[in-house]
């Protein structure tokens, strides 16, 4: 679905696009598409000078789901001193966390298309753990522990 965009990325920034064709949810859960990017970042980079790529010049980038997989992928690879680094990460829309689906912005957004809070909880769940039996807990956010909300309070909270 993505070959166009990316021929299109390619030939207008003179720049070598690599699509990894990771495995999907829910047929594949949690970490499959996760190990699949890992594993062909880890390649490319390894491989830079086959490719005839700039080390100083790697970018990964994804939208939605992608964009979760590009984020986890540079977090990763951040602390790796026998790559090179990357240079920037973009992320379009980014699924980047699970632990609260009673933010502001998915209250204030709700009813927007495409992707409305309901969607994004069940999106979230298949993507996890294949299923999305226990959707109405995702919703009210009694999924999450109280001492693991708290932790990731300064992080995931209204402010």
């Amino acid at each position: 679905t993505y070959e166009k965009v990316c021929r299109y990325l390619s030939r207008e920034s003179d720049s070598v696009v690599v699509s990894v064709q990771y495995r999907l949810a829910p047929e594949h859960k949690y970490p499959a598409a996760y190990e699949d990017c890992l594993s062909a970042s880890l390649h490319f980079l390894q491989h830079l000078q086959h490719y005839g790529v700039d080390p100083a010049r790697v970018t990964v980038c994804g939208d939605s789901a992608g964009g979760n997989l590009a984020a986890a992928v540079s977090q990763t690879l951040a602390g790796r001193s026998d790559l090179p680094r990357l240079r920037a990460q973009i992320l379009i829309y980014p699924g980047l966390q699970a632990l609260d689906f009673n933010l502001p912005s998915y209250h204030q957004n709700r009813g927007v298309p495409l992707l409305f809070r309901e969607r994004a909880a069940f999106f979230a769940l298949l993507y996890l753990n294949g299923d999305a039996l226990h959707m109405q807990e995702v919703l009210e956010g009694s999924h999450i522990p109280p001492d693991m909300r708290l932790k990731y309070r300064k992080w995931v909270s209204p402010d």
